[in-house]
């Protein structure tokens, strides 16, 4: 008997599933580790592979070009979730683009506000340092230049808090 393998249910023969890749294969043409492939099929970003009877995972080759996808989003700072989000729109028929620009526009004003909070922060900052420069020293529990500082931390914008949205 000819060897077979697992597909999405269905029982495919052996010389098909060579055409496939193999998780190793896809972690090594992808730059992606095997963990993070797992990770993304059972968090839904990438299909379950068919399998071989052997319960290999195998995938067809156009498994690279959703995993070139999911890279490009993330250095554009997408999250996994709005990733799978925009990916599930797409596979419904219906186009994420507007979606996506809306959530570059958000990510836009979060950066603007970050960095007005980063600039008053190093100008605080280096205000503190020439006054720490003119004192040099200050008596104190631990460093009496920090115990009587006023420098206020940088606030962490709320659209950027976890679970505000």
């Amino acid at each position: 008997m000819r060897g077979l393998a697992s597909r999405g249910g269905r029982v495919i023969a052996e010389e098909d599933h060579r055409n496939m890749l193999k998780i190793g294969d896809v972690s090594k043409r992808s730059g992606i580790g095997i963990e993070a492939l797992r990770f993304y099929e059972k968090s839904g970003l990438l299909e379950k592979p068919s399998r071989t009877l052997s319960g290999y995972r195998v995938y067809d080759a156009d498994v690279l070009e959703r995993l070139a996808f999911i890279k490009r989003s993330q250095a554009l700072g997408f999250s996994l979730d709005e990733i799978k989000q925009i990916i599930e729109d797409a596979r419904k028929g219906k186009s994420p683009c507007i979606e996506v620009r809306e959530i570059v526009r958000r990510r836009l004003e979060v950066l603007d506000e970050r960095m007005r909070e980063m600039r008053r922060f190093r100008k605080e900052l280096s205000a503190t340092l020439e006054e720490w420069d003119k004192k040099g020293q200050a008596p104190g529990h631990i460093c009496g230049l920090i115990e009587g500082s006023s420098v206020e931390p940088v606030r962490e914008p709320r659209s950027l808090q976890r679970g505000k949205r």
